[in-house]
């Protein structure tokens, strides 16, 4: 067990399959394989990789962004050239799987232009179209949080960390407006977060 253990692939895929097969039991249910089962396994994977992105997220915000002046110059390599571009990897790839997997959800939920347009869609009513609004609102947070780190943050990265070429100062730059775009997302995350756990709890 040890041994399979210290392989993070291994561990992972084993993960995987002890997932899938509570997937299939659920599968077994009174609802079958029905629209519920879909948004069972869509809610699923949504959760999933919106801890890996939101925990990536707050890792780079809590930890490295802060911790990088206070490492030595000759140890800065090992966390530019090793461990951030792995981390930005599944940072930005986890962003648009739960982004994509929320509206998945809400399109087999049948709520997507209501959330989307913020309850706006056919008239607003504000005492059957708040959900949505407060919904909507959370949605379009993730969006904008997904394509910052796509659209900004990823772009300004790769320049930062020497993925991409470029000369020392728009290196510095780059840092300068990953950071800003880091910091917006984590500005805009417990927001986010807010919405999507109240609205789930208060409104289903």
């Amino acid at each position: 067990m040890a041994g399979l253990l210290a392989n993070f692939r291994n561990t992972i895929i084993l993960s995987v399959l002890l997932s899938l097969v509570i997937v299939a039991a659920y599968a077994t249910g009174p609802q079958g394989t029905g629209a519920g089962f879909i948004q069972a396994v869509f809610r699923w994977l949504h959760v999933f990789f919106g801890i890996l992105w939101i925990g990536l997220l707050y890792y780079f915000n809590f930890v490295q962004i802060r911790m990088m002046p206070q490492i030595p110059a000759e140890l800065k390599p090992a966390v530019s050239k090793y461990i951030a571009p792995e981390a930005l990897f599944w940072f930005r790839w986890s962003a648009l799987i739960t982004v994509l997997m929320g509206l998945a959800i809400a399109g087999v939920r049948g709520y997507s232009g209501e959330a989307l347009s913020m309850g706006l869609a056919g008239g607003y009513d504000a005492v059957l179209d708040k959900q949505y609004a407060l919904l909507g609102l959370g949605m379009w947070l993730g969006i904008i949080m997904m394509l910052n780190v796509w659209g900004i943050i990823w772009p300004n990265q790769k320049r930062a960390l020497g993925i991409v070429e470029a000369d020392a100062d728009t290196k510095a730059k780059s840092a300068r407006m990953a950071m800003l775009g880091s910091r917006t997302n984590l500005l805009l995350s417990i927001p986010m977060l807010t919405t999507m756990a109240m609205s789930q709890t208060v409104y289903g």
